[in-house]
């Protein structure tokens, strides 16, 4: 598609919304002061750099897509390929399992920041801020699959002291970089078959929990964050951390949580979740993923569930208090492709919102005349968003719909071939 033919629609699409009072420019400002936080480990199926082996805890990335991030600079490289073709500027979600120790045996209890020094350096040069996750899985000590609630103090203390060294690298990278860094926990500690005992594993979660936080950190720098599960492979009967759970320690506590769109019911939307846990606390963290059936965090599209979490967002004046990433790892298909999608569609879901006519829509809800409600909110769905998307991705140099695909098949051609 030609940037003239892109302008003509936009235009045309200009005057469709002007006639119901809507700003268009002054959406697409507030889309690109958004930034979608894109998740790593997307780039190499979470296998990070420590060489620990297979994946456990519950997680699962299916396929063999040749062409994945081995080491660092790889993994950079192609991050930087998504970025030239998604509008905007993001930012970056790192696991602990992506330090780079110089080929030094570094445990997870005692990594700092220097051992992500070369992320730091990187996204300085991008002007661009980090998030980030301590990785309980996929290690000796997290084989049983209790890592924080595991009835070994030993073992237990060995997860804290990673907790307190994750927070404390998330504060590095937050002043290095000028932008606080949300720093996520998730545990995978649950049980595959019933259990006898619900308790002893939460008040443990608790005290393991409470020591990580125990020493204050400026908000400037880092913003804590705990992430629930339903359900996981390994843990289909228990998992400590339900979101009743976390919902009772983030009000208890002042910490932030993260809703993750995979880790509910494949039938239960997060939408009444947002506006539910904002009531109670100041900011939510929002890991947007694709469930299907069970927790497979396929890559995100322009789902319905997608626009109504968008909506969720937009609507209520909520873009301040809602950090949002990514979250899905889809071995199966080309990881560029994959990124691009996921960021592509986020930004999407955001636009269409910021395009509704919110106000004539909640003003019939409001008379209790529905039918109105539901023929506008159907209308809505027709309305010509995707010319003002492809004018939003020239104006900001990146490629229309249409004609990224092509970049990643050059990438691919040029680059991930010879991995």
């Amino acid at each position: 598609m030609s940037d003239k033919t892109v302008q003509a629609m936009y235009d045309a699409a200009l005057g469709f919304y002007g006639e119901q009072g809507i700003d268009v420019p002054a959406a697409l400002d507030k889309l690109k002061s958004m930034p979608i936080s894109m998740h790593c480990w997307q780039g190499d199926d979470v296998a990070g750099f420590e060489d620990a082996g297979s994946l456990d805890g519950g997680l699962v990335a299916t396929g063999n897509y040749p062409g994945k991030a081995r080491n660092g600079d790889e993994l950079r490289a192609d991050m930087d390929k998504v970025f030239s073709l998604v509008p905007g500027k993001h930012r970056i979600n790192l696991h602990a399992i992506y330090a780079e120790t110089d080929g030094k045996k570094v445990d997870r209890d005692e990594l700092g920041v220097e051992h992500f020094q070369k992320w730091i350096d990187w996204g300085k040069e991008r002007g661009i801020g980090f998030d980030f996750n301590p990785s309980y899985f996929s290690h000796p000590k997290a084989a049983s699959g209790l890592t924080l609630t595991h009835p070994d103090e030993g073992i237990r203390n060995f997860w804290v002291e990673h907790g307190k060294a994750c927070r404390k690298i998330g504060a590095g990278m937050g002043e290095a970089l000028g932008t606080p860094c949300v720093t996520n926990v998730w545990i995978p500690d649950g049980s595959k078959d019933e259990v006898a005992d619900r308790v002893g594993p939460r008040e443990r979660l608790t005290k393991s929990l409470d020591a990580i936080f125990e020493e204050e950190i400026d908000k400037s720098l880092n913003l804590d964050s705990v992430e629930s599960k339903l359900f996981g492979i390994g843990s289909e009967c228990f998992v400590a951390g339900s979101h009743e759970y976390y919902m009772g320690y983030a009000v208890s506590r002042g910490k932030m949580v993260c809703l993750d769109t995979g880790h509910f019911h494949p039938t239960e939307s997060i939408v009444d979740k947002i506006s539910s846990v904002l009531g109670f606390i100041d900011e939510v963290l929002l890991h947007v993923s694709r469930g299907v059936r069970w927790d497979s965090d396929h890559v995100v599209t322009l789902t319905d569930d997608l626009k109504s979490i968008a909506r969720e967002i937009v609507w209520n004046g909520f873009e301040k208090r809602t950090h949002i990433g990514l979250d899905f790892f889809d071995a199966s298909i080309n990881r560029i492709s994959a990124w691009t999608v996921g960021i592509r569609s986020m930004q999407k879901a955001l636009l269409a919102a910021m395009l509704e006519p919110k106000d004539a829509i909640r003003a019939a809800e409001s008379d209790g005349d529905f039918s109105r409600r539901m023929a506008m909110m159907e209308d809505a769905k027709s309305a010509p968003f995707g010319a003002v998307w492809n004018q939003f991705c020239v104006e900001n140099g990146v490629p229309a719909d249409g004609e990224w695909f092509a970049e990643v098949q050059q990438y691919e051609k040029e680059v991930l071939s010879g991995r």
